[in-house]
């Protein structure tokens, strides 16, 4: 039996649809708010140059960050995640996914009789209707002494330590804040959900974005950050993942053929494309030549205001 973590001292608060832990040096608070309203969508497409918003937008929502020595703060919101989405014609890298009857859908979405129609002003343009972003969340305040940079390959403090996080420590903060979610008019399902857990050791992250069109291909982008509140100076990794498969390929490994339920379960999905060898899933994937495929991993070090942060040399 291992022994008890002590917990550590931290102050919980809850306003609204906003909740707060301070734990150490930081202040986590997770906004968890209804689907938008027609105004909140109005004034949101404007500021996406017109692309038409997925069916249901959570455009109030957020996880922010703040870490109180360096002045650090990160976040993710939906305004930025859909910033991320390809806003004109795809090109190479983009990921391009083409059904039969994508054009007709684009222009449901888009036209004069649809239920988001574009500003009249403003010319209907393409964009990527699968809504795919490989958004790994952004920097809100910050300074010239804290920036990304490749992780040390030999450097065991620049990973995500597995056994840590499947430890059962208690949680003292959960909070799960979806951003966006769209049912491609049918023809499968893509949304982005964030979920953050604080323990009495670290915090940890998974922005988990998940494609699903039917009789096409699954898509998964994963963003993992992980925080260790004994790391000195204080250390934020953070990694990038992305995963891509035929949509057959998955089907083939259902638990029971005739049940497809799995295949609209995002876990199961993530689970089945992560099994796959990385050549597979992470290469050459379903053959769109996506750039989100692959895996990066990045660390960060908060200084004290002031203090200059020493580039971390690149894995070799």
């Amino acid at each position: 039996m291992s022994a008890t973590v002590p917990t550590p001292e931290h102050h919980l608060s809850e306003f609204s649809n906003s909740r707060t832990i301070e734990i150490g040096e930081w202040v986590i608070t997770a906004r968890t708010n209804p689907i938008s309203n027609a105004g909140e969508c109005d004034a949101l497409q404007v500021a996406l140059s017109g692309m038409p918003l997925p069916e249901m937008t959570f455009g109030n929502n957020a996880l922010e960050l703040k870490h109180k020595t360096s002045g650090w703060q990160y976040a993710f919101t939906t305004e930025a995640s859909l910033k991320a989405v390809k806003n004109g014609e795809l090109g190479e890298g983009d990921g391009a996914v083409k059904v039969g009857h994508a054009d007709a859908w684009l222009k449901s979405r888009s036209g004069p009789s649809s239920q988001l129609p574009m500003p009249k002003t403003v010319p209907t343009k393409p964009y990527d209707w699968t809504y795919t972003t490989i958004y790994p969340g952004h920097a809100i305040a910050t300074s010239d002494s804290v920036s990304w940079q490749p992780a040390e390959a030999d450097n065991s403090s620049h990973t995500i330590p597995l056994a840590e996080l499947t430890r059962q420590d208690p949680i003292l903060f959960y909070a799960e804040i979806p951003l966006f979610e769209d049912e491609l008019h049918d023809n499968g399902t893509s949304q982005l959900i964030i979920r953050i857990r604080v323990m009495p050791t670290c915090l940890f992250i998974l922005s988990r974005f998940t494609l699903r069109i039917d009789h096409v291909l699954f898509r998964t982008y994963d963003t993992r950050i992980y925080h260790s509140f004994a790391s000195s100076p204080s250390l934020v990794v953070r990694e990038t993942s992305g995963w891509e498969a035929p949509y057959e390929w998955l089907k083939r490994r259902l638990p029971k053929r005739d049940d497809l339920t799995p295949l609209t379960d995002a876990t199961f999905i993530a689970k089945t494309l992560t099994e796959m060898p990385p050549e597979v899933s992470q290469q050459a994937g379903a053959g769109t030549r996506w750039r989100g495929l692959g895996t990066k991993l990045s660390v960060a070090t908060l200084q004290k205001s002031g203090v200059n942060n020493a580039k971390i040399p690149e894995a070799r």
